[in-house]
């Protein structure tokens, strides 16, 4: 009988013990920041989150200068009147920073934003040492990182780890609302397939190096504005766009990159900083050496703008990425995406008309009563999980009218819904078939449209280089 109970016992212990194992799986998330060298890395950390501890590692170079403005975001959120969060930060510099994360396992979630030429392999190591991974964008920059990339990701499949990108605009209700619209087929109809001169999608997004991050100042580092360390634009803030274009408009599909993707043409170009405007963006006095290879005379040419044209399951599409220096005053960052319906256009646009804010218009190619009846009845649908969303006639189409609370924080707010979405992943210790899919067709599309434009280049009369 005492042997019969002992078995009990074990059987029980074992049990439980199991049941912990799985808790700790699930709530015992422990983050690492690795190398924090762009502001991203911060706002993973501007909510608090219940299934992740908040002490946080953080392992850097000692002569990392961003450090301390990563440093100073966390204090500042710490600090804030309204919601402080909790963060406690452990902080390791040394040159062999690297070396004492793996030692060390401090955690189980290693997150990256910072030198994106250091990223891929940062990626790599990561994921073979057995750490999951939470990376900002882009997570390669050239064809040869694109490659490392894969092999990062068939690792995590093999070790089931879950290796993710932080894709913010997902979560933008303008954008949401866009891909919704989408889906009502009286009103949208169909996705056209169009040309390169004329696409079915297009998405062009433009930025500024100066501007203000909760609330101060950006002040970005010197490597940021060398290509070869953050990548050209076209591999950079592309990377969001191209996203979308896949979220959208193929979503849950499984994209084969080497059927699916066919690059047509790219170009890119360079955005000129002169002295003043370096300093007053880096708050360095002097170029530092690797830049020296992109000055012409006293000002800076850093290759951030780019377009690529492409078809994906034979849709054309195109993006377009612009940089600028600051935007005029009363100005802002501006964004225009059009997806063409068979019965309607979905389109953002975010210039000076509205106010640089993101509005959403359906433009339909006859608007009939029964197109306007249509449209009503699915606006009903749409406020059963938007409570306040609803339309007006503009122009020729109509304007979606979106409540401000559904835009309340902004993109920084974002970054916790991506945190919150990724435990779920983490949770289920796997990320979906097709997200994996998407993301390597994602930086496939993006290096393939680096080497486009590089190789259009190189091939062209010295005259019109």
């Amino acid at each position: 009988m005492k042997k019969k109970f002992s078995f009990i016992f074990i059987g029980l212990f074992i049990l439980a013990q199991s049941a912990c194992n799985r808790k700790m799986a699930t709530n015992d998330i422990k983050i690492i920041t690795l190398d924090p060298g762009h502001f991203h890395a911060a706002l993973i950390q501007k909510s608090m989150y219940a299934n992740i501890q908040p002490l946080v590692h953080v392992y850097a170079p000692s002569n990392a200068g961003e450090l301390k403005s990563h440093l100073a975001l966390i204090d500042k959120y710490n600090s804030r009147p309204a919601s402080p969060t909790k963060w406690e930060e452990k902080v390791y510099t040394g040159s062999d920073y690297f070396e004492k994360m793996i030692q060390e396992k401090a955690g189980n979630v290693v997150v990256l934003a910072g030198n994106n030429k250091l990223k891929t392999d940062y990626i790599s190591k990561s994921i073979s040492a057995g750490f999951n991974v939470l990376a900002d964008k882009p997570m390669a920059i050239t064809q040869d990182g694109f490659q490392f990339l894969l092999e990062a990701f068939r690792v995590a499949k093999k070790k089931h780890l879950a290796l993710y990108d932080i894709m913010t605009e997902r979560y933008e209700v303008t954008n949401i609302l866009q891909k919704a619209f989408m889906q009502f087929p009286e009103i949208f109809g169909s996705l056209q397939i169009g040309t390169e001169e004329n696409p079915a999608v297009q998405n062009i997004s433009v930025h500024h190096f100066f501007k203000n991050v909760s609330g101060s100042p950006l002040i970005r580092p010197t490597w940021y504005f060398d290509v070869e360390q953050e990548g050209e634009g076209i591999v950079d803030v592309s990377t969001h766009l191209v996203d979308l274009i896949q979220w959208q408009c193929f979503s849950n599909q499984v994209l084969d990159y080497t059927k699916d993707i066919y690059m047509l043409s790219a170009k890119r170009w360079a955005t000129e900083l002169t002295p003043s405007e370096f300093k007053q963006v880096t708050q360095q006095e002097a170029y530092p050496m690797f830049l020296k290879k992109d000055l012409k005379d006293s000002s800076l040419n850093v290759f951030a703008n780019g377009e690529m044209n492409y078809t994906i399951k034979k849709v054309h599409a195109r993006v377009t990425v612009k940089w600028n220096f600051q935007a005029p005053a009363g100005s802002a960052d501006t964004y225009y995406s059009i997806i063409r319906g068979t019965k309607a256009s979905i389109v953002i646009r975010q210039g000076k008309e509205e106010g640089y804010q993101p509005i959403l218009y359906i433009e339909p190619t006859a608007n009939t009563e029964d197109f306007q009846k249509a449209l009503l009845q699915r606006i009903n649908e749409i406020q059963s999980t938007y409570p306040g969303v609803s339309v007006e006639k503009y122009k020729e189409g109509w304007r979606v009218i979106i409540p401000a609370k559904y835009a309340e924080g902004g993109h920084e707010a974002s970054f916790a819904e991506v945190v919150k979405k990724y435990m779920g992943y983490l949770q289920n210790k796997r990320i979906p078939e097709w997200e994996v899919a998407s993301m390597i067709a994602k930086y496939y599309t993006t290096t393939s449209a680096l080497s486009k434009a590089t190789t259009i280049e190189a091939n062209l009369p010295t005259a019109n280089k």
